[in-house]
């Protein structure tokens, strides 16, 4: 027969390392009873572990979808706040400019209304969204519309040098007040309207691209979920407003002026039409965005549903453990400090 010795340092160090691992069961359990699911995914699944992983990866995928469509939600609503904002104001303008046209309004005010409408027009393109410019098109970053107001702005001096180059002077001198209806109508038919609805637009008036943002609203659905300023309706509210401001800055005759405002009237009643096409296109895709995200989001809660069957963990049972697990190892810190105190000096007194 052979007898073992056993030291009270032997005991010691076997309780610390007990103690050890307990410590790190409990941060195992403590974990599974606050998140509900496994602390060791590949432990607990094994040959599964593959499949919870793909499930995650595509829940994933599928709440990024999410989060993308509520922000594509947010700026097709801003959107819409816009182009009711262009809307009404070419209605006020547009009544300023009827009731100027048969005498109702006098010249100042069509002139104060012009350039109201102009820096709305304004304004309103270069509204920004989460630092984001809303009708910039995929130019996010830049300004959309340059100001008209702003006589050094390359809007303003194209129009003013396409003014000189037809005519032989500027819109201020006074031999303005000799321009015919006729003359008036030439220039606005062929130059005016070009530069405004044809290629002089871009990159005089406008920084925006035709293209607009593009945003996957499902796993197989695109949308574009902006609109540009380019658009031909806010075109001609730029027109209208410009060529009435010009108009009714300078000295020009009636004559002049009334083909200007006719031209105006009839720009303002197509942009009417085409921001309300646009504003109907906005909603239908609004609705889209919204719609899918409804199916995702039901997606997205079949797939946490088989997540949770796959890695989940009872609460109940796990919160047992988590208090089992803390009072053995209060019990060890008790056995260990009491086997601290044994001695032989204290067994031998």
């Amino acid at each position: 027969m052979k007898s073992t010795f056993v030291s009270t340092a032997a005991v010691s160090q076997a309780l610390r390392y007990s103690l050890l691992r307990m410590q790190s069961d409990l941060t195992k359990a403590a974990k599974e009873a606050t998140t509900g699911r496994v602390s060791d995914l590949g432990l607990a699944l094994g040959a599964r572990t593959g499949y919870s992983v793909s499930l995650s990866r595509d829940l994933d995928r599928l709440k990024g979808i999410v989060d993308t469509n509520e922000l594509a939600s947010s700026r097709l609503s801003t959107t819409q706040d816009a182009l009711t904002q262009i809307t009404t104001a070419t209605k006020n303008f547009m009544s300023t400019l009827i009731t100027g046209s048969s005498g109702g309004t006098t010249a100042a005010v069509v002139l104060a209304d012009a350039e109201s409408t102009l820096k709305s027009f304004n304004s309103v393109l270069n509204t920004s969204f989460n630092g984001e410019y809303l009708f910039a098109g995929i130019n996010t970053d830049v300004e959309p519309i340059n100001d008209f107001m702003d006589p050094s702005s390359p809007n303003r001096v194209a129009f003013d040098t396409a003014f000189s180059t037809y005519f032989g002077f500027p819109s201020s001198d006074p031999q303005a007040a000799n321009i015919t209806a006729a003359q008036m109508d030439g220039f606005l038919t062929t130059v005016v309207e070009p530069q405004f609805l044809g290629a002089g637009w871009q990159g005089t008036w406008s920084n925006a691209t035709d293209e607009g943002i593009t945003s996957r609203i499902s796993l197989n659905e695109t949308a574009e979920t902006s609109v540009s300023a380019n658009e031909q309706g806010l075109r001609k509210l730029a027109m209208a407003a410009a060529t009435v401001y010009v108009a009714y800055s300078s000295n020009m005759s009636d004559a002049a002026r009334q083909s200007v405002v006719s031209h105006a009237v009839s720009m303002l009643g197509e942009t009417i039409a085409n921001v309300a096409d646009l504003s109907a296109k906005t909603g239908i895709i609004e609705n889209r965005v919204t719609n899918a995200t409804d199916r995702i989001k039901l997606q997205v809660d079949l797939f946490q549903k088989n997540i949770l069957d796959i890695e989940g963990v009872d609460p109940y049972e796990a919160a047992t453990r988590v208090s089992q697990l803390q009072q053995q190892i209060e019990t060890s810190y008790a056995l260990t400090a009491r086997m601290q105190q044994l001695s032989l000096v204290k067994y031998l007194t």
